[in-house]
This record gives structure tokens, C-alpha cells and sequence, in this order.
């Protein structure tokens, strides 16, 4: 009763929380935003491949990223994405990380309507059970984030450890994409800017509290160079992942591991879940189970990767054991 009765006043406490209650909504706003980015992007990769005549599966080409500057859709999805990270940025000055980072999962709902409406394809039970699982490890994390979040101030010496674990991941994920990525499909590309978007967000936090605190030294510089570095990286792997797979899929993905990157980061470095008592942690790490479950049953299950793929052994429909008409039947773009 004395655990129920604890949970219960920091609820109170949550909702008397000015920051909170404005950076909660601009999360929101901003999921909204991203995820009618997503849509207007993918539009644009899928026009681009189709005028260039060739599948940006293994990466864009070069040329392949001039011609996406000239394509409407996918500069009006850039700028929906732009205000998205407006949103989040204003989010973040106003609520701790492990707060707002996870709030994105709701474009994945979005993004899975929109898709199913323009795209011809209806969501199946697989594909549906997975994206509740997406959305609800998310929501179970945050409710328990929300409660027992607290603000740290960030050392150098915790600055100097998220930009050398940052720098070991984009060597990594890079000698990845050098030599497999002929072989990469969208889970990959989606994961990886999922971390790489999970550093932003953190990055992105330091350097709008430094400069809060007029605190804007050469580390803080650093900092911003690393940000604008890590989301080019994840813009370019974000970008192929269009190209790989469906939009919601991306989404899916990159609201899952980002906020999971930026929630460990802002756990173990930054010490924002120190007030948490044990089991608050073990229910942090299966919501956190949940939800890459979910992602990963998305990649496997969702209609559209299903329909457009022949290498996937798996059974097609809601029913589970139907067939397409066609296999070689594609919907159109």
C-alpha cells in the first residue's frame, strides 16, 4: 500500500509540474508533425527512384539526393519535419528527456492510418499487435518516466563519454553500410538513425541548457558539430529507409529505438532515474522489450513488405494463411 500510496503523490506531483504540462503537448505537436513528414518524404524517395530508374535499396545515390532537393512532396515533408524538431527541441527546454523523447510513438499510429489510406494496404492482425506493442511499451515507459524523471546538470567529463560512445557508433553503423550494404534491408537503416537520433536528441539538450546557463565553451561547440554530424548520418540512413520499406515501418523504428538510446543515456550517464526505486527499473526494461518486440514484428508482418517482397518466408493477409491473388502484382506508388 505504501508503494501505491508513493506512485500516487508523485502523480500529483507530476501534473503541478508547469514543464511537464507544456513540454508533454509540444511532443505531441510534434508527432504529428513528423509523421505527415514521413509521409510526404517517402513520397519524394519513391518519386525519385521511379524518375531515376534505379532502387535506392543499398543507398541513395548522389545524384539520387539532388533530385530529392527538387521534388515538392518531399521538401514539404522536410519542412513538416523541420517543425516536428522545433516541437521536440521546445519540448525538451520545458521536460526531462526520458519524458519527451518517448511522447513520439504517437506518429506511429499517425503515420499507420496515412500510410493504409494512400497505399491501398490495410493493416493486418500481425501487423497490428505489433504496432500496439510499439505504442504500449513506449506509453508504459513514459507514465513511469514521467513520474520519476529528474533534471541533472551535465558534467564535461559525462559530455566527454556521450560524445566517445557516439563516435564508436558511427564508425560502426558507417563499416556496416561500407561493406553490407548491398545485403542491408530497412530494419537496419530504420535502427540506425533510431540511435543516431537517440544521440541528437541528447546533444541537442546539453547544448540548448549551455547555452541557457551562458555556458557556451568550446566543449559545447564540439557538441553541436557531433549533433549536426549524427543527424546527417541518420538523415542519409532515414532516407534509404524509405526506399526500403514502408513509411509507418520507418516511423515505427525510429520511435522506438530513439527515445530507448536517449532514455539510457539520460538513465545511466545523465542520472535522471535516480530517483527510481528498483522495480521502476525492471518495468522500464520490459517495457522497453515490448516495444523493440513490436518493431521487429512490424519489419516481419507489415502488409506492405509482405506484398512487395518475395524473399520474406512468411503468410500472407489478417488471416494469416491467405494468399495475394498475384504474388507479382504490385500496388502502385
Amino acid at each position: 500500500m505504501n508503494g501505491v500510496e508513493d506512485v500516487g503523490e508523485q502523480l500529483v506531483g507530476v501534473f503541478q509540474n508547469p514543464g511537464l504540462l507544456l513540454g508533454i503537448p509540444l511532443a505531441l505537436a510534434g508527432a504529428v508533425f513528423m509523421s505527415l513528414g514521413a509521409q510526404y518524404q517517402h513520397r519524394g524517395v519513391e518519386k525519385v527512384e521511379q524518375l531515376s530508374g534505379d532502387a535506392g535499396t543499398s543507398g541513395l545515390s548522389l545524384d539520387q539526393l539532388k533530385r530529392l532537393l527538387t521534388r515538392p512532396s518531399w521538401l514539404l515533408g522536410t519542412l513538416m519535419l523541420g517543425l516536428a524538431i522545433v516541437c521536440q527541441l521546445a519540448a525538451l527546454v520545458q521536460a526531462p528527456l526520458i519524458v519527451v523523447q518517448p511522447l513520439g510513438a504517437i506518429a506511429l499510429v499517425i503515420t499507420t492510418l496515412l500510410n493504409a489510406r494512400i497505399s491501398g494496404h490495410s493493416p493486418t492482425r500481425q501487423s497490428l499487435t505489433a504496432i500496439v506493442c510499439c505504442v504500449g511499451g513506449i506509453f508504459l515507459f513514459v507514465f513511469f518516466a514521467a513520474i520519476y524523471a529528474t533534471e541533472q546538470s551535465i558534467t564535461d567529463r559525462e559530455l566527454f563519454v556521450i560524445l566517445a560512445i557516439l563516435l564508436v557508433v558511427i564508425i560502426i553503423l558507417g563499416g556496416c553500410w561500407l561493406v553490407l550494404r548491398h545485403r542491408m534491408r530497412a530494419l537496419f537503416y530504420v535502427i540506425g538513425a533510431g540511435i543516431l537520433y537517440g544521440f541528437v536528441a541528447t546533444l541537442a539538450k546539453v547544448v540548448i541548457k549551455r547555452i541557457e546557463a551562458g555556458q557556451f565553451e568550446w566543449i559545447t561547440a564540439i557538441c553541436v558539430v557531433a549533433l549536426i554530424a549524427a543527424a546527417a548520418v541518420g538523415a542519409y540512413f532515414v532516407q534509404t529507409a524509405y526506399s526500403s520499406g514502408p513509411p509507418d515501418l520507418v516511423i515505427a523504428g525510429l520511435t522506438v529505438v530513439d527515445p530507448l538510446i536517449a532514455v539510457l543515456i539520460g538513465m545511466v550517464i545523465l542520472g535522471e532515474a535516480a530517483a527510481a526505486p528498483p522495480w521502476v527499473l525492471v518495468i522500464f526494461g520490459v517495457a522497453g522489450a515490448i516495444a523493440v518486440w513490436g518493431v521487429v514484428g512490424l519489419a516481419r508482418y507489415h502488409p506492405q513488405v509482405v506484398s512487395e517482397s518475395q524473399e520474406i518466408g512468411i503468410t500472407r493477409g489478417s488471416d494469416g494463411g491467405a494468399s495475394a491473388p498475384d504474388d507479382t502484382e504490385k500496388p502502385t506508388a
